[in-house]
């Protein structure tokens, strides 16, 4: 099905270029829906493949359209679909999954090899005026919630992903390498899980000022003090029972593994730029520590919207930056250049 018409989109034409051009309205099939985008998140991701035109095996080899964290409202549906209607404001779950796979059936739809992920090419994303994509994808979000907290709800589910597979139970001490964007929201999910204490970590005293007003117990500021020292301060020398590393470099993940407890487990969610790093082997299995690896989530967004429509959640302090499309070049930038002041960028197209 085709509604005519022209729309906006900023598209990654070489690395460290972003043009405003004029697109078709997208296509869509008998099982999506089009949907017109309010807000996107601009995400770590996006800014690597911007200076770099590739994540690992993921290379941009034709101009693409970037952006993931998206939220917007429905505004035409296929004869197939049942769960949505035109005009329902809609959080968007980029990773459209075959559904057929055996990690599908498992449950386990992250990991499905066949996934088409917005902006992970090659697949075009967000940084437009409109997308189509499968319904089941889209989950409704409350009149009171603003199109950039459900935008939001996508760096969310990481750190709710993270949460759940670091088990963290009720009343325990979880310490988080990182303070960006991803490590702020694994905070509010450690928060919500019901955490007794949580310790942020970071070099940049503007971010651990920000993850203390978003409910950190306690922070350590790297270029004031050795991370280890502190943390045996704080926990009376017990140390943690949950790291999460969402810094993605070596010297992070092999410190987040000397921040917990015997026993203890150590969740990684950021991807160092090195294929490989050192950890400790002998130091792992005689303190019998678990490691565990996140890759994106899955079974996330309800959960996701329920956090986000809680009383008392504000993103403010998340939030710094507010941009046009016609200013994506511009807001790729700022987050290269202006880290100290800088978390999330959201984009309203």
């Amino acid at each position: 099905m085709t509604i005519s018409g022209k729309m906006k989109a900023a598209v990654l034409t070489k690395p460290g270029t972003i043009e405003i051009e004029e697109r078709d309205i997208p296509a869509f099939g008998p099982d999506q829906a089009l949907v017109r985008i309010r807000a996107v998140g601009l995400c770590g991701s996006d800014v690597h493949y911007y200076e770099h035109g590739r994540i690992g095996p993921y290379i941009v080899e034709y101009p693409m359209i970037l952006g993931h964290e998206a939220a917007g409202e429905v505004v035409a549906v296929g004869g197939e679909v049942r769960n949505v209607v035109p005009g329902q404001r809609v959080t968007i779950e980029p990773g459209v999954t075959c559904g057929r796979c055996a990690y599908c059936k498992a449950g386990q739809y992250n990991l499905c090899p066949d996934v088409e992920f917005l902006a992970t090419p090659p697949y075009d994303g967000a940084f437009c005026e409109y997308i189509a994509i499968r319904a089941d994808m889209l989950f409704p979000i409350p009149d009171s919630m603003s199109y950039e907290k459900a935008a939001l709800i996508e760096p969310l589910s990481v750190g709710l992903h993270a949460i759940r597979r670091g088990e963290l139970a009720v009343g325990e001490t979880v310490v988080i390498m990182g303070m960006g964007p991803i490590g702020i929201l694994a905070l509010l999910a450690a928060k919500t899980a019901g955490a007794g204490r949580i310790i942020g970590v970071d070099l940049e005293a503007f971010r651990l000022e920000r993850a203390l007003q978003m409910g950190a117990t306690d922070v350590i500021n790297l270029r004031e003090e050795d991370a280890q020292s502190a943390l045996l301060r704080l926990t009376n020398g017990r140390k943690a029972d949950l790291a999460i590393e969402t810094a993605g470099n070596g010297r992070a993940a092999q410190s987040a593994l000397q921040s917990v407890r015997r026993g203890g487990r150590v969740v990684l969610v950021g991807l160092p730029q090195e294929n490989e790093t050192p950890l400790s082997i002998p130091y792992i299995v005689d303190n019998e520590i678990d490691v565990r690896g996140v890759f994106r989530y899955r079974n996330t967004y309800p959960t996701g919207v329920a956090v986000m429509n809680g009383e008392g959640i504000d993103l403010e302090p998340v939030i710094t930056d507010r941009l046009p499309l016609e200013e994506t070049a511009a807001a790729f930038e700022k987050a290269i250049h202006e880290k100290n002041s800088t978390l999330k960028i959201v984009i309203l197209p």
